[in-house]
C-alpha cells in the first residue's frame, strides 16, 4: 500500500497484479508506504475502509481516493500458480512444487491445500460491504493505470520488471476452467465492469 498525501490517493496493492513494480517506481514519492509482512503491504478495501480511511481522513479533513488494479481472473490464478512454485517464498510451506496447474486449481477450488492458502479472491480484496475501491483498471492495460497516476502526480512513470515468476505451463482441461470459471464469477463480474 501506498499512500500519496498531497494528491489525496491510496493504491491498494492487490497481490498478483504487478504491486512490487509499483511500489519500487513510487516508494519515493509516497508520504507512506507499507510493504512489510505481507498482511499490510496487501491491506485490502475492508481493512482501508474500516481502519486507514477514516484516520486518513481525521488527520487530513478530506477522503482520500483509492486506486487498484485487477488481473483477468484466471490468469490471476496462473500468476499464483507460477507465483508458488518458487523456490524462494518466505513461508516453504505455501510452495507446491510437484503439483500440475490443474491439480492447483482443484485445491484452490475445494478451498484445501496449500494451493487455497493464503490466496482469497480479487472481489474479496477490492470490495467491501460498503463499497469498492474507486478507480480499478486491468492489469492487461497498465498503461491505462500509469498514464492517470501520471496525470494525477504530475510526473514520468516507468515501471521496471521484478518479481517476475518463472514460464511454467498452465493448460487446464475445459471442464476444470469451468468448474474455476463459476468459482471466480465474482471476480469475473467486476472485471467486466471495467
Amino acid at each position: 500500500m501506498l499512500i500519496f498525501w498531497k494528491h489525496r490517493l491510496v493504491f491498494l496493492a492487490t497481490p498478483k497484479t504487478g504491486s512490487t513494480a509499483i511500489e519500487v517506481a513510487l516508494e519515493s514519492l509516497a508520504s507512506g508506504s507499507l510493504q512489510r509482512p505481507a498482511p499490510l503491504k496487501h491491506s485490502d478495501f475492508h481493512a482501508y475502509h474500516h481502519f486507514i480511511g477514516p484516520w486518513l481522513k481525521r488527520q487530513s479533513g478530506v477522503e482520500f481516493d483509492t486506486v487498484a488494479l485487477m488481473r483477468e481472473p484466471v490468469e490471476w490464478l496462473r500468476s499464483w500458480y507460477r507465483f508458488k512454485l518458487r523456490d524462494d517464498l518466505e513461508d516453504p510451506q505455501e510452495g507446491i512444487t510437484g503439483i500440475s496447474f490443474d491439480d492447483f486449481v482443484g485445491q484452490y477450488v475445494a478451498g484445501s491445500g496449500a494451493a487455497a492458502r493464503g490466496i482469497g479472491s480479487q472481489s474479496d480484496f477490492l470490495t467491501c460491504a460498503q463499497g469498492r475501491v474507486d478507480r480499478i483498471f486491468r492489469y492487461e492495460q497498465i498503461d491505462d493505470f500509469v498514464h492517470f497516476l501520471e496525470d494525477r502526480m504530475d510526473c514520468r512513470i516507468e515501471l521496471p520488471r521484478v518479481n517476475v515468476p518463472p514460464a511454467v505451463e498452465t493448460d487446464l482441461p475445459p471442464s476444470r476452467e469451468q468448474e474455476l470459471r463459476a468459482m471466480l464469477s465474482r471476480d469475473l463480474t467486476l472485471y467486466a465492469s471495467l
